[in-house]
């Protein structure tokens, strides 16, 4: 059997070793919490924000971050149904109502004009996910937010390296929200970050990372709210550290698999992959396929001559609203659609142009039968 092609995995050196060697052996104590402020601060420089705070997960960033902005019981909350349920799975935490509205065709992002359309009285916010390191249409969305008085929030768990007419992808809403899950661009196994340049909201974020404990409090061991506890350990931040002084080549060689799979697919018939709309930098996270209905070409089959040739096959997220415990909305045509002829490409930074061309010929051979 050939030897199998997974389709993601970390980037881990030397440096990431020796980063989480010294935070094991050293950083506790006074040191518990070094590595955990330079990831913050590196990650704000890079992204061009004032304020970050490292979490444990992109859910608890997105949690944090909604709660803090008052989202709760009676609250609506408008997103686009493609997505995984680690983005309303927080809507859902805190009682308000996530609602589902349809996906554009060319970029999989929330349509903006559905988006503004499902806005009522009980909206409170718009989630705006960069599925795949896809950006939305972020000029639309703000303009939306503020003539109706919402917040835009950035899912941005997927597009480290995306950039929108130059402004990074999780910067521009009222707050972003970052994954760095084992098989992100940047990773620290598990974790996230939450950004905004929002002061007040940043501390309101700050208070309830640390169980509800206000940074001015004098009292020991007294919260000043009932908070949480998203905190990111100091060995995991040390080897965020380590990726963010890489991070460059990290987003560099996402794009140069993406960039290669475009090109040696470009005369493969009726797909498209992820745009890169003028003015705009695709992060290049998930090197996503979809197949034109014309071709009659769908997941199944893809999946199938995949595993054939030992190649994992990442499928496309189906449509939350599909899922039991949610109302279906039939009516969001493509977020049912383009899941049934779509697949996720392998993209791992070490994968070389042979295991790629593996891929290609298989996708080749589909197209030819």
């Amino acid at each position: 059997m050939k030897p199998r092609i997974y389709y993601t995995k970390p980037s881990i050196t030397d440096l990431e070793i020796r980063y989480a060697t010294d935070a094991a052996a050293n950083g506790w104590g006074d040191h518990c919490y070094e590595y955990i402020a330079r990831f913050e601060d590196g990650f704000k420089t890079h992204l061009g924000v004032d304020y970050a705070i490292a979490t444990s997960s992109c859910t608890g960033a997105l949690h944090m971050g909604m709660a803090a902005l008052g989202i709760g019981p009676g609250d609506e909350i408008i997103l686009a149904d493609s997505n995984w349920i680690a983005t309303a799975a927080p809507i859902v935490h805190l009682g308000a109502t996530p609602v589902f509205i349809d996906i554009l065709p060319d970029s999989w992002c929330i349509d903006p004009q559905l988006a503004e359309a499902a806005i009522t009285s009980r909206t409170k916010a718009i989630v705006a996910v960069h599925l795949y390191g896809n950006l939305c249409d972020m000029d639309r969305l703000l303009a939306i937010g503020e003539k109706h008085g919402i917040a835009i929030i950035e899912d941005a768990a997927e597009a480290i390296g995306s950039v929108y007419h130059g402004r990074r992808a999780g910067s521009m809403g009222r707050f972003g929200a970052f994954s760095f899950h084992g098989t992100k661009t940047v990773t620290t196994g598990e974790g996230g970050m939450f950004v905004t340049n929002d002061a007040a909201l940043y501390e309101r974020v700050l208070t309830l990372s640390n169980h509800g404990r206000a940074r001015g409090q004098t009292k020991q061991f007294w919260p000043d709210m009932v908070g949480f506890k998203y905190k990111i350990s100091n060995i995991q931040a040390a080897i965020g550290c380590a990726q963010m002084e890489r991070i460059e080549e990290l987003i560099a060689r996402k794009r140069q698999i993406l960039a290669y799979y475009r090109e040696r697919m470009k005369n493969l018939p009726g797909h498209h992959m992820n745009p890169e709309p003028a003015g705009t930098i695709n992060g290049a996270w998930m090197p996503t396929v979809v197949f034109d209905e014309e071709t009659g070409i769908g997941r199944e089959r893809i999946q199938a001559a995949f595993a054939k040739d030992n190649i994992d096959a990442r499928v496309f997220f189906q449509p939350l609203s599909s899922l039991p415990f949610f109302q279906e909305q039939p009516r969001n045509y493509f977020a049912f659609a383009v899941p049934a002829r779509a697949i996720n490409l392998p993209s791992f930074h070490d994968m070389s142009e042979s295991e790629q061309e593996r891929v290609i010929v298989v996708l080749q051979q589909i197209c030819d039968a």
